[in-house]
C-alpha cells in the first residue's frame, strides 16, 4: 500500500517536504517518515511511486551503518516497535519507511560531491571551464569521470525554489573555514567509499548530496544518504561518456516529464501506471543491486 502522506494527531508536523513528513517527538526528537511522494524539478507530483520510501529509508540506512566509522549519524531506532507508544498504532504507516532520530541543527549548506560531469555541473562547465569554482581539465566530455572527485557546496532553497551552487570560499563564510573544510574532508571520504563498494556491484554513482548538522558541538550525519532521490546511480554496463546516462534514479522520471512537455511548474501531470510501474522497478532495482536482497515489502 502507497502512502502519500501521513496525518499523525499525537506529535505536531514540523514540515512536510517533497518526500518527508517530519514531526517532533518532545524537545529533542524528531520522527522522520518517508512518504511515496515524489517529486521533480521541485515539484511534487500527485501520485505516489508504491515502496519508494521504504526504499529510500532502507538504502539510507544501509550507508549509515556503513560509514559508522567515519562519522556518527542521528538515528535512535529504526523499529517502529520501539517508539514512543502513541507511534505503535501508526505501525502499518511507518515500518521500515520511518527513523526516530536525534534533533541536531543543520548546517545551512548542501555538501555535494561530484565524481562524474552531469547536471547542472555540466551546464557550468560548458559555459566558464568550472565548477563551483574549480578549475577543470579542458575538453572534458559530459558524463566523463573526474580525476578527483570535487566537493561543490550549494545553498539550501526553500520548498519549491531552487538550490544555488556556491564557491568553497561562500560556504566558508556561512559555516566558518574550519567547518567547511571538515565536512569537505568527509563528504569525500563518505563518497569514496561509497563509489568504491558501488562499481563493484554495476552501479556509478555520479553524484550525491550529503546532509550534517550539530548536535552537543559533534558534527553528525542526517537526513538521507545515497539514495536514488539523493544522488545519481547509473548502470556501470553501458556507461559511454560524451553523452547523458540512463540511471536508476529520478532521471527516467524526469525524461518523461521532459519527453511530455511539462513546464516544470505545478499542477504536477498525473503519473500513467507504467510510468510508476517502470519507476518503482529502477528503485527496487538499485535497493538489490546495492544490498544483496531483495526488499521486503
Amino acid at each position: 500500500m502507497a502512502v502519500l502522506e501521513t496525518n499523525i494527531t499525537e506529535y505536531p508536523l514540523i514540515s512536510k517536504g517533497k518526500v518527508r513528513d517530519i514531526y517532533a517527538i518532545g524537545d529533542d526528537k524528531l520522527l522522520l517518515v518517508t512518504t511515496d511522494r515524489i517529486s521533480a524539478f521541485d515539484v511534487v507530483m500527485p501520485d505516489p511511486i508504491e515502496d519508494k520510501g521504504k526504499v529510500l529509508n532502507q538504502i539510507t540506512l544501509f550507508w549509515m551503518d556503513m560509514m559508522q566509522d567515519l562519522t556518527p549519524n542521528h538515528i535512535i531506532a529504526t523499529n517502529v516497535d520501539d517508539y514512543p507508544e502513541p507511534l505503535h498504532k501508526y505501525k502499518a504507516d511507518l515500518q521500515d519507511r520511518s527513523v526516530l532520530v536525534k534533533k541536531a541543527a543543520p548546517l545551512p549548506i548542501e555538501c555535494i560531491v561530484r565524481g562524474f560531469i552531469t547536471g547542472s555541473g555540466w551546464s557550468d562547465y560548458q559555459k566558464t571551464g568550472e565548477v563551483c569554482g574549480h578549475k577543470l581539465p579542458a575538453n572534458l566530455k559530459e558524463s566523463d569521470m573526474l580525476e578527483t572527485p570535487l566537493f561543490t557546496p550549494s545553498t539550501k532553497a526553500d520548498l519549491g525554489d531552487h538550490d544555488e551552487n556556491i564557491t568553497l570560499e561562500r560556504a566558508a563564510e556561512l559555516i566558518g573555514e574550519d567547518m567547511m573544510r571538515k565536512v569537505e574532508k568527509l563528504a569525500l571520504d563518505i563518497y569514496s567509499r561509497a563509489r568504491d563498494y558501488a562499481k563493484e556491484r554495476g552501479i556509478l554513482i555520479a553524484d550525491t548530496k550529503f546532509e550534517f548538522g550539530m548536535l552537543d558541538g559533534e558534527l553528525i550525519l542526517i537526513d538521507e544518504v545515497l539514495t536514488p532521490d539523493s544522488s545519481r546511480f547509473w548502470p556501470m554496463d553501458g556507461y559511454k561518456p560524451g553523452q547523458s546516462q540512463p540511471s536508476f534514479d529520478k532521471q527516467y522520471f524526469r525524461d518523461w516529464l521532459i519527453e511530455i512537455g511539462f513546464n516544470k511548474q505545478p499542477p504536477a501531470p498525473h503519473i500513467p501506471e507504467e510510468i510508476a510501474a517502470q519507476t518503482r522497478a529502477k528503485y527496487m532495482e538499485a535497493y538489490k543491486l546495492l544490498t544483496g536482497s531483495e526488499l521486503q515489502v
